[in-house]
């Protein structure tokens, strides 16, 4: 019996050795981060005295290792989080993926630092908003990274698809998902609306697939396409993972890309990258906008450059915010109480914008002089080409003159007094700078050019006297022409000038 005790003793004492023995690295925290990230890229210092040199003692190493292991575990999911890197590293949840196209990207990463700090840069202004509305739906932060892919986090970035913002939606997948897109308004670009957008297609892509990589595969090569090539592979009988698909160029490097970020994020430091802090509060806040309003104005009344406005307010195709659209404006949220106070104090006009719509036969450098503008800048405020031909009916944004100055510009032409076919010509004194005029009474088959062309002036010349909005005219209206001697006689005696029927 006593050899038998003896014997349970040895055995157990052998059990022990080996559990003392046993390496901390079969553990299941080794070489992942306590966010889940792969540490592959990275080496585990086991402390000063293991350089250069074997000679450390196994046990000391292992206690090192243990040590780093524990650390690792502890990880408080309650605690604040000091920015929103913090939040970012804490929320991923994707499986990571090994492959030699993420190393790829992210040596292209340590390789263009200042590219990646613009971006990180830009960012700072939306990632709040972004990571709140992960965490809301309980969707992982890895999705916060991904307009890094998409855009650079540009709101303003356009693609020769024609996708537009920082989550780049095509416009049919931004109608698709309620993205409003009309002439005063492109939704793709709204930085609150296109990430609850986002986040839905998203959503439902996950839904489809049960799988975030293949969502994403998706969300960049769209949903039917990688729909059929898992169906080749199952056909096939081959897997049908990500990187075992048939895919674009594009789509391939697609989630590597985003997979290399998430690696530089959970450890900027094994990588060389400094990550500029971004406090863990809102950057901006969303102000009704209850009147007309330029752009201009409201950055001048926040107090801000009006670059800066327009990244957080992209989505207003116009110089001109109209209250009609039901908009708000985003504001840095330490610029909200100055911005209502100074509307509050605001005396002039908040808009030197109003809309005009064009008349029948009315061309761009008409429209331009009738309002004292450029033909460039009513083409810029308008989204049109120089070369664009109006449209009767057609709406313009155009600058808003002093009261004077546009009621000349839209009134018709006076109607003093008049003989039959012509009245007396008024002649200004020298001293006045504006040309003498004559009145001219229309006679059937007159014409602006047949006119213009008989008093030796230039149509823009007679429609800008008469403040004309069109070419049409009617039988007997009076239009005031250059005054020379020879031009009153001839609009006495002489015959109708144009052969054209007057309408």
């Amino acid at each position: 019996m006593v050899r038998h005790s003896k014997l349970l003793m040895c055995f157990a004492l052998v059990l022990l050795g080996g559990c003392a023995m046993t390496s901390p690295n079969s553990g299941p925290f080794v070489g992942t981060h306590a966010s889940g990230i792969s540490t592959s890229n990275s080496t585990v210092s086991t402390g000063p005295e293991s350089e250069g040199s074997n000679a450390a003692p196994p046990a000391a190493a292992l206690q090192v290792v243990q040590l780093k292991t524990q650390k690792l575990q502890t990880v408080d999911l309650t605690a604040h989080a000091d920015d929103v890197w913090d939040r970012i590293r804490t929320g991923f949840a994707i499986p990571n993926m090994t492959s030699p196209l993420v190393v790829e990207h992210e040596i292209w990463y340590q390789g263009h630092q200042e590219s990646l700090r613009r971006a990180v840069e830009r960012s700072s202004h939306y990632l709040y908003h972004v990571v709140e509305e992960l965490e809301k739906r309980g969707l992982p932060t890895e999705l916060a990274l991904l307009p890094f892919v998409e855009s650079d986090y540009n709101p303003m970035a356009y693609s020769r698809a024609h996708a537009s913002g920082m989550w780049q939606f095509i416009p049919t997948t931004g109608k698709t998902y309620n993205l409003r897109q009309d002439w005063w308004h492109d939704e793709r670009r709204d930085v609150i609306a296109s990430t609850d957008a986002a986040l839905n297609y998203l959503e439902m892509l996950y839904e489809m697939h049960g799988d975030w990589t293949l969502a994403l595969a998706s969300y960049n090569w769209g949903e039917g396409a990688v729909k059929r090539a898992i169906d080749r592979n199952a056909a096939a009988n081959r897997p049908t993972d990500y990187l075992s698909l048939n895919m674009p160029e594009e789509t391939r490097n697609y989630y590597p890309k985003l997979q290399a970020l998430k690696n530089i994020i959970a450890d900027p430091a094994a990588f060389g990258v400094i990550l500029p802090r971004i406090d863990n509060q809102p950057y901006f806040v969303s102000v009704p906008s209850t009147r007309d309003i330029d752009v201009r104005t409201a950055a001048q009344l926040a107090n801000m450059p009006i670059e800066d406005f327009k990244a957080l307010n992209a989505s207003f195709n116009r110089p001109l915010i109209s209250a009609s659209g039901a908009s708000t404006l985003l504001l840095p949220a330490d610029r909200v109480e100055l911005f209502e106070s100074n509307l509050q104090g605001h005396a002039e006009p908040l808009s030197t914008w109003m809309t005009y719509t064009a008349q029948r036969g009315e061309r761009l450098d008409h429209v331009a002089a009738k309002f004292g503008m450029t033909v460039a800048s009513l083409c810029d405020a308008n989204s049109l080409s120089a070369r664009a031909r109006l449209r009767p009916g057609q709406a313009l944004l155009v600058q808003r003159r002093s009261a004077p100055a546009l009621v000349a510009a839209m009134a018709p032409a006076p109607t003093p007094r008049l003989q039959d076919k012509i009245v007396r010509a008024s002649f200004t004194p020298p001293a006045q700078t504006r040309a003498p005029v004559a009145i001219y009474s229309v006679r059937r088959g007159d014409s602006l050019f047949s006119i213009a062309k008989h008093f030796g002036t230039s149509v823009d010349a007679l429609r800008a006297q008469n403040g004309l909005d069109t070419t049409s005219l009617s039988l007997g209206q009076k239009l005031s022409v250059p005054a020379t001697l020879g031009a009153t006689l001839a609009a006495t005696s002489a015959p109708a000038p144009a052969r054209t029927q007057a309408h």
